[in-house]
């Protein structure tokens, strides 16, 4: 025997003309069942409180009664007939609302965009995007790649979830919540056959200062030679290459030397070999995940973090 104790249903007196879903929804089940008993039946409540919610649809709409009350049963109106698919409409979308909110919270769904700088891209966030797509398969991942400062104005203006960015640039951080990552320490890329090249142990920068550099500007500022004007001298950039793969085929040719992040450390052609750059208290540049300061992050973005997080112990610096 059905519980027909009174249960009372959500709160549904309206103070406009904005119809409530709970109406609709059980208005669909009268309609399908043809029976204000069954359909208190399905919902759990009693057959008064049914019929309360489709009285108050009925008032709300103003078009008459929604169904005739038949001695067995009911059947729906022409006004009835000519709701039924906007009532199932609305309850439609919203329970696919529902359904995509819930993927979106669960982050089995939605989207998820980040940027990144070039040297990240080439272990750092290949290893933790891997990570996250055999987690969350079903979320859409759109990437950018591109410098610092370019990535975080793309962060604020809103079109990246998170960025990976460093201090390389001198870009303001102080709007962005950062999630430090790792602090990397430089190589000098030189030819193989360079006289160094067997040299065992860190290297200070000033054994370069006359050295011909290859870099991504033809001015050190905000680049990663910031840290031969740190050690005191000024870089003579004999080459601006903005291509790191280019960079590499110039070294390897003898044209200059230049500084590579560890990072990229791993990714170096075999005709160069890399020195450390010797810690002398000059700071390391540091690589941080970055999201907007203020705004709320989505479970995907949370997801990210975490693989970025778990690929960065896999980094060798």
């Amino acid at each position: 025997m059905p519980n027909t104790h009174e249960t009372s249903p959500p709160n549904t007196r309206e103070t406009g003309p904005e119809l409530s879903t709970v109406w609709l929804r059980v208005f669909l089940e009268v309609a399908r069942h043809g029976s204000f008993t069954v359909a208190a039946r399905t919902l759990g409540w009693t057959q008064s409180a049914v019929s309360r919610q489709v009285a108050s649809l009925e008032a709300a709409l103003d078009g008459g009664p929604l169904f005739d009350r038949l001695p067995r049963g009911v059947a729906l109106t022409e006004a009835g007939r000519l709701l039924m698919p906007y009532a199932e409409t609305v309850t439609g979308a919203l329970r696919d609302a529902r359904r995509e909110l819930g993927a979106l919270r669960e982050a089995a769904g939605g989207r998820l965009r980040f940027g990144a700088f070039a040297t990240a891209d080439a272990a750092l966030v290949p290893h933790a995007l891997a990570l996250f797509r055999a987690r969350h398969p079903r979320v859409r991942v759109v990437r950018e790649e591109g410098f610092t400062p370019a990535l975080l104005d793309r962060l604020t203006a809103g079109h990246l979830d998170v960025a990976v960015v460093s201090t390389t640039g001198r870009a303001p951080l102080e709007s962005y919540e950062l999630h430090h990552l790792l602090d990397e320490p430089l190589y000098v890329a030189v030819p193989a056959g360079h006289p160094l090249a067997g040299h065992e142990g860190p290297v200070a920068l000033g054994r370069f200062a006359d050295a011909d550099w290859i870099s991504g500007s033809p001015r050190p500022e905000g680049t990663l030679l910031d840290a031969a004007l740190r050690q005191g001298f000024s870089p003579r950039v004999a080459h601006v290459v903005g291509e790191w793969t280019a960079k590499q085929g110039y070294v390897a040719a003898g044209l200059g030397v230049t500084l590579v992040p560890a990072l990229a450390a791993a990714s170096v052609r075999p005709d160069i070999a890399l020195l450390r750059v010797l810690d002398d208290g000059a700071p390391a540049r540091a690589v941080y995940a970055a999201t907007l300061r203020g705004r709320s992050l989505t479970p995907a973005a949370s997801a990210f973090l975490d693989a970025v997080r778990e690929a960065t112990a896999t980094i060798p610096t």
